[in-house]
């Protein structure tokens, strides 16, 4: 914009005196000009990158300050396997007041699944996380083996955990470190075996780059059964004693859950699994379900003993069924 004006004001000094500025004095006059314009927009542009930064920083800072509510036992004992089961035993868990979680009991033995139905806001999440110690117990307590997670390393006690979330938690990278991602001796041998066993190989070796194809911000350029297929590849190659799923296949097409659900199958034999699910027909043949109702169980049993109850779980498929 400030060109323009230079050029008329110029032009009007060397009409009017010629001897106070010629027109070669002008012309290189304008050509510094030129050469200054950019590196000063670029300056000014700098500062309010640096503005911009500090106020990320900030934020960023405000995160990695804060307090850290979990804490780790001076004696804390070392576990890097599940040897007999997960138990919890007299539960209570509120994040304010009321209660998010009244008195739960639940046994589950090594190797067996376990799947919880409820309505949204029964508490069934809340449930999940409290065995990783996201959050601690308010009373009662949680056991693995016997031993109060309280008195594990919460580093030992995570790593015998594997995720599978309803939002597959992707980074913009290729599949192949996706899937190795926190496994340290991961191998492309290793890598192949794990897609497989989640019926991903198939779509992952139909891309031009393969296992090398970036999967883009949060995996947006792949669709939501792929995404899901390869956090479940993920899972696999963690090879975790204890398998929590959470709502794993809900957002999914009916074709891509089917794909999901043989891959979930897969992966849930022979490890101690807990699975959260509003589809009934993702659960029918766990081996336990627990219903939550307000934050307590109200009613366990298999698909058919609940069915014959005729009570919440029975309305639940009845719903579904519809």
């Amino acid at each position: 914009d400030a060109l323009p004006i230079l050029v008329w004001y110029g032009g009007t000094l060397i009409l009017a005196d010629p001897d106070s500025l010629n027109a070669a004095e002008f012309l290189a006059y304008l050509g510094i000009f030129y050469q200054i314009i950019n590196p000063a927009k670029a300056f000014s542009k700098a500062m309010y990158s640096i503005q911009k930064g500090m106020a990320a920083y900030d934020r960023i800072d405000d995160i990695l300050s804060a307090n850290v509510a979990i804490q780790e036992k001076d004696n804390a004992h070392s576990i890097n396997e599940v040897a007999g089961g997960v138990e919890y035993r007299n539960v209570t868990f509120a994040y304010n007041e009321a209660p998010v979680l009244k008195n739960v009991n639940v046994n589950i033995p090594k190797g067996q699944t376990i799947a919880l139905v409820g309505q949204s806001g029964s508490g069934k999440s809340t449930f999940v996380d409290l065995l990783p110690r996201f959050y601690d117990v308010l009373e009662g307590s949680i056991l693995i083996d016997g031993q109060d997670i309280r008195d594990l390393k919460i580093h030992d006690l995570r790593d015998l955990m594997g995720n599978v979330n309803q939002d597959a938690i992707l980074f913009n990278d290729t599949i192949y470190n996706n899937i190795a991602f926190g496994v340290d001796d991961a191998t492309p041998e290793k890598v192949e075996e794990a897609a497989r066993v989640a019926n991903a190989h198939d779509f992952i070796v139909s891309f031009d780059n393969g296992y090398e194809t970036i999967v883009g911000d949060r995996g947006g350029r792949l669709s939501g059964g792929q995404r899901q297929r390869i956090s479940i590849a993920r899972a696999v190659l963690k090879n975790p004693p204890i398998l929590i799923l959470d709502e794993a296949t809900s957002a999914l097409d009916t074709e891509s859950e089917k794909l999901v659900q043989e891959a979930l199958e897969n992966l849930m034999a022979h490890r101690t699994s807990i699975v959260i699910a509003h589809r009934l027909s993702t659960v029918r043949n766990a081996d336990c379900i627990y219903v939550f109702h307000e934050g307590e169980i109200v009613e366990t049993g298999t698909h058919d003993e609940l069915i014959s109850m005729k009570g919440i779980y029975q309305k639940l498929n009845d719903l579904q069924m519809r």
